[in-house]
C-alpha cells in the first residue's frame, strides 16, 4: 500500500472524530442506509469478525447498516438477497463475490441504477469488471503463494489443501496459490462445515497418503484446529507442518503451543470497517482512493507472536 492511499485511509477513518468527536463545530450529518451482503456462513466466526468490524464502523459514520447473509454457502440464496437490498435502493452496497456468475447480474443491475457498489473479501477481478467502486481484503491467490513458499523453506514436500466450500473461487484460488509458491504436489481435500467430521477427513487422507507433509487450511475453525487434532489423534512421527488462512482462537492456542507453524491474517475486522467507512464517505461526498486495491493482508501469524494475537482474537477484532 502506498503512503498516499495509508494517508488518505487514515483521514477516512478519521471522519468519524471529526464528526462525532467532543466539541465537533458541526452537526452530525443524517443518517445513511447502507446494505452489506456476504456469503458467509453463521457457523464459522471468522464473519462476526467482519460484522464486528462494519457494526464499529456504522456507529461512528452515523450509518443504518443492514447486514445480509445466507445460512450456508448458497448462491442462489445470495442472488435473491443482493437483489432485495439493491430493491431498498440503499446509499450503497457492500458485497462479496464468490461467484461472479450468479452474483454479477444483480451487482451490476446496482451499479447501473447508480448505486455505488464496494467489494469486500472476495470478488477482487470481477468487481473491477462490474463498475464496483473499489476492493477492500487480501488477494488470495498471492496469499496461496505465500503459505506455499513458507512450507517449502520448513522442508515439506507434499501439500493438501482444505476446502469446506468447494466452487468459492476465493479459496480455490488460494489452493492454486499454494501449489505455485509450494513447488510441489498439492492435493485439494473437500471437507466438511462440522470440524468433527472434518478431524476423520482429515485423518483417512493422511493414513493414504503417508507422505504429506504440509497442511493449509481455508479455515482456522473449520480446518486448521481440525489438523492439529487429526496430526495429534494419529501420532505421527513424521513432522506434518500446519498452516491456516485466518485466525481462531483455538488455533492461535495451537500456534502459541508450537502444534502449528502458521496463520494467514487477512484482518477481517479491518475488512468490515473500512468498506462501510469509504462507502459512507464516498455517498456524502464523492470520496474514493484513486487505487482500486485496499489490501487488509496477508499477516503471517506464528508462535512467537501469536500471544499477542490472543487477546483481541477474544474479543472478536482478531
Amino acid at each position: 500500500m502506498t503512503k498516499r492511499l495509508r494517508a488518505l485511509l487514515a483521514g477516512l477513518a478519521g471522519a468519524a472524530v471529526v464528526v462525532f468527536g467532543h466539541g465537533a463545530a458541526q452537526a452530525a450529518p443524517k443518517k445513511l442506509v447502507i446494505e452489506m451482503v456476504t456469503h458467509g456462513e453463521a457457523v464459522d466466526p471468522f464473519w462476526t469478525r467482519i460484522k464486528n468490524g462494519a457494526d464499529l464502523a456504522a456507529r461512528q459514520m452515523n450509518v443504518d447498516l443492514r447486514y445480509r447473509a445466507p445460512n450456508t454457502f448458497n448462491m442462489v440464496k445470495m442472488k435473491d438477497l443482493i437483489q432485495a437490498a439493491v430493491n431498498q435502493h440503499p446509499a450503497g452496497l457492500i458485497v462479496t463475490i464468490p461467484d461472479a456468475a450468479a452474483l454479477g447480474p444483480p451487482i451490476k443491475g446496482a451499479v447501473d441504477d447508480g448505486i455505488p457498489v464496494i467489494t469486500m473479501n472476495t470478488g477482487r477481478v470481477p468487481g473491477k469488471k462490474l463498475g464496483t467502486l473499489a476492493y477492500v481484503g487480501e488477494g488470495n491467490y498471492a496469499g496461496g503463494v505465500e503459505a506455499g513458499k513458507r512450507f517449502a523453506k520448513l522442508g515439506a514436500t507434499l501439500g493438501v489443501c482444505l476446502n469446506q466450500e468447494v466452487g468459492q473461487i476465493a479459496l480455490e484460488r488460494r489452493c492454486q496459490g499454494f501449489a505455485k509458491g509450494f513447488g510441489h504436489k498439492v492435493i485439494t481435500l473437500p471437507t466438511s462445515e462440522d470440524p468433527t467430521t472434518v478431524v476423520s477427513q482429515i485423518e483417512a487422507f493422511l493414513r493414504t497418503h503417508p507422505g504429506a507433509n504440509a497442511i493449509l487450511a481455508n479455515s482456522a475453525p473449520l480446518g486448521g484446529e481440525p489438523a492439529v487434532k487429526a496430526v495429534e489423534a494419529l501420532g505421527l512421527k513424521t513432522k506434518i507442518f500446519i498452516g491456516s488462512f485466518d485466525l481462531s482462537p483455538g488455533f492461535l492456542q495451537a500456534l502459541a503451543q508450537k502444534k502449528a507453524d502458521f496463520a494467514l491474517d487477512q484482518q477481517p475486522f479491518l475488512q468490515g470497517y473500512l468498506s462501510v467507512v469509504l462507502m459512507a464517505n464516498y455517498a456524502r461526498y464523492g470520496v474514493i482512493p484513486s487505487e482500486y486495491d485496499i489490501p487488509t493482508g496477508p499477516n503471517f501469524v506464528t508462535p512467537k507472536n501469536a500471544a499477542q494475537v490472543i487477546a483481541l482474537s477474544k474479543k472478536g477484532i482478531r
